[in-house]
């Protein structure tokens, strides 16, 4: 039940971000690591919330360091907002980034939460 209440809380926190008009920019793939307080405050949902609403693909995992890893691709405007959204998360802290450039994946069409 408080699982449920909790998601909603999430999915309802996502959508309260005001997306802008982005510019169009180039299309990338980047792997984002997130370190901090991240795990155990449902970083992971509002991360898959917030790609979903700016069309972007690829995955976010936990990681066993207590991280959060994850990779986007789209255009590289979205996935800087993305990670300024979750940068300003007041239940999370994002102590430190890395961020490293990828191939795309041309076949790529969801983005996911891996368990």
């Amino acid at each position: 039940m408080l699982k449920k209440i909790r998601d909603g809380y999430i999915f309802w926190h996502a959508n309260q971000f005001k997306v802008p008009q982005f510019s169009p920019s180039p299309i990338t793939r980047k792997r984002i690591t997130f370190n901090g307080k991240v795990q155990n405050v449902g970083f992971r949902l509002e991360v898959f919330f917030i790609a979903e609403r700016l069309h972007l693909t690829g995955w976010v995992k936990n990681m066993e360091d207590g991280s959060v890893e994850g990779e986007f691709q789209g255009e590289e405007s979205k996935i800087d907002f993305l990670v300024s959204c979750m940068q300003s998360l007041k239940r999370a802290s994002v102590q430190q980034l890395t961020t490293s450039e990828l191939p795309i994946c041309e076949n790529e069409k969801d983005f996911i939460i891996i368990r």
